[in-house]
């Protein structure tokens, strides 16, 4: 049970949008809390819409989350390379890492989970090997364990950033700077939940290095590398300095109907010392067709001008 009191300056909220920001779940959620009877106001069931004044104690009982099967399912995935410790995944463009709320089956897990007999456990049984993540549509490199030891080893890398990964990003507008370096916190959006944006409260320190690799007149192809790595941070940084990631759906806009779906950004390289044998190790993710089709696009764009 938690138990939350409402201070002056939250006076007026909505009871939802309230729990929202007190618990950092997804207002989905929340509602679904005080639907099912969840959440009390004064001891009193409570209602999403209702507005709150100062003063009011909202308890919120969390039921015990059910026990979740993640099955494996034979999904075709281009492995970059495999040992009896890690594996390292192209991840196309469209596809779910790993399982969620109503979403349980079609995920790299589960896919990761039929081609290998063991994966490691440190993040739990809808995340086994799951040592960093892509978006749904970001393609690209990324890496997995196949046993905890080698997960620690990995996200010691990720933790102390010496696992080194550049990104490609076709962006809108021409980006004057060959290179330049974006410093803004990243947290929470106040008013959309499932957004992150730039803000100077409950965030983290954000740092992304970018260079300029080709001009097409009205969008560039940078390269990018992350010294921190926030939730969404190179989509959200560009947005910011305004040059938002081609057909980003969160942070972008539709100039143009471009020849991929979701944004235009791949995870190209990965750089570690592999965990167990301390071998330094270079991967990379071949530009996936639907992003060349993009750079070709934006070539062509700018010849017609």
């Amino acid at each position: 049970m938690n138990e939350y009191i409402v201070k002056a300056e939250q006076e007026g909220m909505r009871l939802d949008v309230f729990l929202t920001e007190q618990m950092e779940g997804s207002r989905s959620y929340i509602q679904n809390l005080i639907k099912s009877g969840h959440v009390t106001v004064n001891d009193k069931s409570g209602k999403a819409n209702m507005r709150l004044s100062e003063g009011l104690v909202i308890a919120v009982e969390v039921p015990e989350p059910e026990s979740i099967e993640v099955l494996p399912e034979d999904i075709p995935i281009d492995y970059l390379y495999e040992d009896e410790y890690i594996i390292i995944i192209n991840k196309p463009r469209g596809l779910v890492v790993h399982p969620g709320a109503g979403n349980y089956s079609g995920t790299l897990v589960n896919a990761l989970l039929y081609h290998c007999k063991d994966l490691s456990g440190i993040n739990g049984e809808i995340r086994p090997g799951i040592v960093h993540r892509l978006d749904k549509d970001t393609s690209g490199v990324m890496m997995a364990a196949k046993n905890d030891a080698a997960h620690i080893g990995l996200a010691e890398q990720v933790k102390d950033h010496s696992a080194k990964r550049t990104y490609l990003a076709l962006v809108q507008g021409n980006i004057v700077e060959e290179k330049g370096i974006i410093k803004a916190p990243i947290g929470r959006h106040p008013k959309d939940r499932m957004k992150m944006a730039v803000v100077f409260e409950n965030s983290k320190d954000a740092v992304t290095h970018f260079k300029v690799l080709e001009r097409y007149g009205c969008h560039t192809l940078v390269e990018c590398s992350l010294e921190t790595g926030r939730t969404h941070q190179i989509r959200v940084h560009f947005a910011h300095i305004g040059h938002p990631v081609v057909n980003d759906p969160f942070y972008g806009y539709r100039r143009m109907d471009f020849p991929i779906e979701g944004q235009a950004l791949h995870s190209r390289t990965l750089d570690i010392v592999h965990p167990i044998t301390k071998e330094a190790m270079h991967f990379e993710a071949p530009v996936p067709e639907d992003f060349q089709h993009c750079i070709t696009f934006a070539k062509e764009y700018r010849e017609q001008r």
